[in-house]
Formats: structure tokens, sequence, C-alpha cells
């Protein structure tokens, strides 16, 4: 049986031998999508950071996947007493990706959706 924390070095494996480790770049933070500048309405490229050196990269690509997850700590949560302290939320899901998206010029639609948590005895989860 494979559990979560055995699927992640699994796929990034098989990841590995597809694609070949030198074409691999992990802990390096975008923070800027770059457009074409033959069409306005397309990205070909990012620009980030490594978060472990001192090292700076422009990638260029002909397609770009912002997969960056929501925006779950834009809501305070409504737990309270010894609940808020289990309330679950994902703390790396800080918008960036609207944001990048946004000033790339995408339109953004269909945000009414939000992360509303699973409610059970004394606090909430994270399903639902």
């Amino acid at each position: 049986m494979i559990h979560g924390e055995s699927y992640k070095p699994i796929i990034a494996e098989a990841a590995k031998m597809a694609v070949g480790e030198e074409n691999i770049y992990e802990r390096v933070f975008i923070f800027e999508l770059l457009k074409d500048k033959n069409d306005p309405n397309a990205v070909a490229g990012a620009v980030g950071f490594s978060v472990r050196e001192p090292k700076f990269y422009v990638f260029k690509a002909k397609a770009v996947l912002l997969a960056t997850g929501g925006a779950t700590l834009l809501f305070r949560p409504r737990s309270t007493g010894e609940a808020a302290g289990r309330t679950w939320y994902a703390i790396f899901d800080t918008g960036s990706g609207y944001y990048m998206g946004l000033k790339a010029g995408a339109v953004l639609t269909q945000f009414e959706h939000r992360f509303i948590p699973f409610r059970f005895k004394d606090g909430y989860g994270p399903v639902g």
C-alpha cells in the first residue's frame, strides 16, 4: 500500500527518469511570469531564485502551468476556544498565483469558491 509520505518520492523518481535530472529545478521560488513579446496574451517563461543558493533563474517555455494553490489564509477561521488550535488551513496557499496571473494579464473568473472545511465535534478538518 502506498501512503502519502512515500508517494512523492516515487513520483519524483519517475519524473527524473522521464525528463532527465538535469531538467528538474527544485527549491526555486518563482515570482514573475514573462510575457511573450509576439503575443501579448501568452506567457513565455518565468523568473525565480533559489531558496538555498544565491542563484537567479530565467526560464523560457512553450507553455506555463501555474499551480500554486488557492488563498485559504485570506479568511480567519470561525473556530473558538480549544477548536481554534485544531483548525486546518494550508499555510502555503497565500494567493501568490492569483497575483502572478493577474499581473500577467489573465482574466480571473470563478473565484467564488473558497476553502470550507469539514465540521466535526470540537473543530474543523482538512476535508470537505
